[in-house]
């Protein structure tokens, strides 16, 4: 029997083995995969095989870093059920832990051809390094800096002197026409242009001199860009091949036995720095390589999310898209999955409700779990139904859009002059809404503004970001109404209400959530917090300007929740 396969500490006979395997970009866990993630973070809790900072102890010093790990439950030939538990990436800077299954290919190993292969790397980045900050190279660069700062102040100046001498030799002819005799005036006038051409000349002079001394300080800086720049190519390309022949070694089983390495996989698109280390390849290539069948699979975050994410201690995630979803579409084929999810139109049955309706414009409620506009896989959606309810209308109709779990007050225009009457009202930040939501516990202050830049995930759509270097800005305002603490339980919640000032993605779903914003996830939220009967947040109130009566408009409907 494996090594690595742990049978379960509670008794599972009251537990049935489902027909089909975790879809595991949305799913809600087995309990049968809840019950190992319950052993495996006991585990966690208690053990002492390794020294790992998860942020979640405030006595331990170093660097803090949250892990992903992951469980798959398993059968064996036996028909014994139990359970193999994987982290993504390193854990205490190695490959390799007691109770945990190892990774698809290990690099680390010793004398393996990826650390052969860094022992020529890292001096040659060393090396560069060395280079690019050499005192001489720094003075090189200062030299050339100045040169071009002093040149470019002293031809500017002269060019600003000769100006002001030709307007003032225009004006010496125009005031001796009327006063020297034509003789006198061709002396002048010869005069002066020996003057300008002696200027032409200076501002040529100056330029071929400030060239030769800038092409000097050039070649200086050159010398050691060249060699910096020979060295970078060659590291690149070292640096390349040692990635290929890493990518070449990472092979990937499925239950057929049929293997992939990593490019094969890919198939020449861009690969994912980390693609093959998250903990779900890890579970279902022990489980082929043992002769185990895969049952069901959960993975969940421990400790301290990093900066820019929003990863709740101890919750459960899908698997990543960017760089899991090529692997396991490899790894799962053959194999009956769960029906994905975001291909069931949850629209199906809903109606939506008319608030407001004239001549020019509708505002409607949509519902939780509908499309604004249709999605890659599904056209049924707000936009869809106005277009067959109207079908005269021109323009796009839906002048703004909700988050498809957000329910709330929509614009339709029923024209395109309308349509774009109502959309610069938003650019320009006129038009004003109302959010209200249920927080997951208790805000302790009574109002405030979140500023958080945001941009999508890149590796994990639609996921967001908060992201100072590259997001965009996104700005909320926000206000408490309610607070309650359940007596039993002492879980407290609160209903909040939100005004933002700017519209991004899960703006106010990640400004709720994010610990720099109110580190509360709203009640529902699948991505940033925990999924309930539906997402807590509803468009409320919204006032903007009639496109034809130019009267301020307000509109309210109340939440069903």
């Amino acid at each position: 029997m494996s090594n690595h396969f742990t049978h379960f500490k509670a008794s599972i006979t009251d537990f049935s083995l489902p027909e089909k395997f975790t879809f595991p970009f949305y799913y809600e866990p087995h309990p049968l995969a809840v019950l190992a993630a319950e052993e495996l973070q006991e585990y966690l809790r208690t053990q002492t095989d390794f020294d790992h900072n998860f942020g979640i102890d405030a006595s331990k010093d170093g660097l803090v870093i949250g892990k992903m790990f992951g469980v798959l439950v398993v059968q064996n030939t036996a028909g014994e059920v139990g359970y193999l538990s994987a982290f993504s990436g390193k854990l205490a800077e190695s490959n390799h832990h007691k109770r945990f299954v190892p990774p698809v290919f290990d690099m680390l190993t010793e004398n393996s051809f990826f650390n052969e292969g860094m022992k020529v790397l890292n001096p040659m980045n060393r090396q560069i390094e060395a280079l690019e900050n050499a005192p001489e190279f720094i003075k090189a660069k200062a030299e050339l800096k100045t040169i071009k700062s002093a040149a470019n102040q002293e031809l500017a100046a002269a060019k600003v002197l000769a100006k002001a001498q030709k307007k003032e030799r225009k004006a010496q002819r125009e005031a001796a026409k009327l006063k020297l005799s034509e003789e006198e005036f061709n002396a002048l006038n010869e005069a002066l242009r020996q003057q300008s051409i002696k200027s032409n000349f200076l501002i040529k002079d100056m330029t071929k001199y400030w060239k030769y001394r800038i092409e000097a300080a050039e070649t200086k800086v050159k010398q050691y860009l060249d060699e910096i720049n020979e060295l970078k190519t060659i590291r690149k390309n070292k640096s390349a091949a040692l990635q290929q022949r890493l990518f070449d070694n990472y092979t990937f089983l499925n239950k057929d036995g049929e293997s992939k390495s990593l490019s094969e996989i890919f198939e020449g698109n861009t690969l994912i720095a980390g693609a093959g280390e998250c903990a779900a390849p890890k579970l279902l290539q022990y489980a082929f390589l043992h002769d185990l069948k895969p049952i069901v699979m959960a993975e969940f975050w421990w400790g301290k999310a990093p900066n820019m994410e929003i990863r709740q201690h101890g919750n459960f995630y899908p698997a990543c898209r960017g760089k899991c979803k090529p692997i396991l579409g490899h790894m799962l084929k053959g194999m009956k999955i769960d029906d994905n999810p975001m291909l069931v139109n949850t629209a199906f049955g809903q109606k939506i409700k008319t608030v407001y309706e004239d001549e020019v414009l509708l505002i409607v409620n949509k519902p939780a779990e509908f499309l604004s506009v249709p999605g890659k896989n599904i056209e049924d959606s707000v936009q869809f139904r106005m277009q067959l309810k109207y079908p005269n209308a021109t323009g796009p109709m839906t002048v703004h859009r909700l988050d498809m779990s957000t329910s709330g007050l929509m614009l339709i225009a029923k024209t395109k002059e309308v349509h774009a009457f109502l959309q610069q009202q938003f650019i320009k930040r006129r038009v004003k809404k109302r959010y209200v939501a249920v927080l997951d516990g208790i805000v302790e202050a009574d109002e405030g503004i979140i500023d958080l830049p945001l941009r999508v995930d890149l590796n994990d759509r639609p996921r967001q970001l908060v992201c100072y270097e590259h997001g965009k800005k996104a700005v909320t305002k926000w206000k408490v109404i309610e607070r309650k603490t359940c007596a039993k339980t002492s879980v407290g919640k609160t209903r909040i209400h939100f005004f933002p000032i700017t519209g991004r993605t899960h703006q106010l779903r990640v400004h709720a959530a994010h610990p720099k914003g109110l580190n509360l996830p709203i009640i529902g939220d699948d991505l940033y917090g925990k999924k309930a009967n539906r997402l807590h947040l509803h468009a409320e109130w919204i006032s903007f300007m009639h496109p034809v009566s130019r009267e301020i408009m307000e509109v309210e409907i109340q939440a069903d929740f």
